[in-house]
């Protein structure tokens, strides 16, 4: 069902049953004051009668009884009975036939049924004498009915054209969402640039903005894979030519030559299958596998586990210092993120640090995270380069790395609501990496 005619019934419904509560209301009360009206004429033609007989020369009663006068001399309305009668019971006039009479010894309204039919009668008492006029139900059904269809007449033609109206109106005011469509359907499958719709309501313009922010995240999104993939056939292209040469090397050698010339060889797998195990790790970081095992891990465990994952040499060079609270905070991370993410760091600080002065690794409480600071004794990196250190396979002149490490941290923080920030100065780089807090 379209959202042309949802709207349509939706709205057309409320308007019906709107209506149709305000005309049974009008046609009721219609009715009702219609109903008084003939009331009140059968009052006012009495009292006229009334008036009639004290003009007469001499009293009615003095002309006989049974005299019957026409409905002319009465001075009644067509359609209305009227008949004079005494106290005592005598009819005196009456304008009607002689086949009924209209008896009714109480003043004021009442309903009667006389010979089969249906009478409305009113009895005024003037002096000595009783004046009834009556009309029937059957005709002031009729009248009734053909005022309320008279006034039902201009209901139903205002409700009709107000449903009309309502389905045009719904259709111009869908036109932007039309407009919107339409540009939609015309654009290219590759085209990544801002959708233009002009004249949009301010309630559609915020989903012109979101379309608008998907066509950019999916550009962004797609620049970075093309980058990806230039820099990894790059990446890979190069230890691969290494191994290559060195290979043509060893087989045209011999001694100590061709030696090193399969070293040199190994040495380049080696570089190749971590660049692949690091591009295999970035993918699944960035893509929606799920690395939850379930397993509460403390901000020590990550420590100590990142800390042996990085070789047993390099274990010796790490100055580990934990707060007293390490080992009861609990990470909100999955802990194979949380230790792939420390170890990168660890790793890079080892890289870089010269000398006998060890990788210091510092945990620590920050209300309801945990910080994590690694910090090396390397000669530092540029102000201005700080910003690029996320990015992949970027590295400055010193490093010897294939520059995923850092771009895998950066993922994995953004993924869980982390933080990573750097600090580069004199005596070394400074890394701060904030991990939430399990919820308890």
């Amino acid at each position: 069902m379209s959202l042309r005619v949802r709207l349509t019934l939706i709205l057309g419904t409320a308007f019906v049953l709107i209506w149709a509560l305000a005309a049974a209301w009008m046609l009721r009360d219609l009715r009702y004051q219609m109903m008084f009206s003939l009331d009140q004429r059968l009052v006012a033609s009495a009292r006229m009668v009334a008036g009639l007989i004290d003009q007469l020369p001499q009293p009615l009663t003095a002309k006989g009884e049974g005299t019957k006068l026409s409905a002319d001399q009465l001075s009644v309305p067509d359609g209305m009975a009227c008949q004079v009668s005494s106290l005592r019971g005598e009819i005196i006039a009456r304008n009607h036939s002689q086949g009924h009479t209209l008896d009714d010894d109480r003043s004021g309204f009442r309903d009667q049924t006389i010979e089969g039919a249906r009478w409305r009668t009113f009895t005024y008492y003037r002096g000595d004498v009783r004046i009834t006029t009556a009309d029937r139900h059957q005709e002031r059904e009729a009248l009734n009915r053909s005022i309320l269809l008279a006034a039902s007449a201009p209901v139903f033609v205002a409700l009709l054209g107000t449903l009309g109206l309502l389905w045009i109106g719904i259709g111009k005011g869908l036109a932007p969402l039309n407009r919107m469509r339409d540009a939609l359907r015309r654009r290219s499958p590759d085209a990544l640039e801002p959708l233009q719709v002009r004249a949009l309501p301010s309630e559609l313009q915020p989903l012109l903005d979101t379309q608008n922010q998907l066509f950019l995240r999916i550009a962004q999104t797609i620049e970075r894979e093309r980058r990806l993939t230039d820099d990894a056939a790059h990446e890979l292209r190069t230890p691969l030519t290494a191994i290559k040469t060195h290979l043509q090397v060893a087989r045209m050698t011999d001694g100590a030559v061709r030696e090193q010339a399969l070293e040199h060889a190994e040495q380049g797998a080696d570089r190749l299958h971590r660049t692949l195990e690091q591009l295999l790790l970035l993918a699944r970081v960035e893509g929606s596998l799920s690395f939850e095992d379930g397993v509460q891990c403390s901000a020590e465990q990550v420590a100590r586990q990142a800390i042996q994952d990085t070789g047993l040499g390099d274990s010796q060079r790490i100055d580990l210092q934990l707060a007293p609270e390490a080992a009861q905070a609990y990470l909100g991370m999955p802990s194979p993120l949380a230790v792939t993410a420390l170890r990168n760091l660890l790793d890079n600080a080892l890289r870089h640090t010269r000398g006998p002065a060890p990788v210091e690794l510092a945990v620590r409480m920050d209300k309801d995270q945990v910080a994590f600071l690694v910090r090396d004794h390397g000669p530092g990196i540029v102000e201005q380069d700080l910003e690029h250190l996320t990015e992949r396979f970027w590295r400055n002149g010193q490093s010897g790395g294939c520059g995923l490490g850092l771009a895998i941290v950066q993922a994995i923080v953004q993924r869980c609501a982390g933080s990573l920030r750097f600090d580069s100065r004199n005596d070394g780089l400074r890394v701060f990496l904030h991990i939430p807090l399990r919820a308890q």
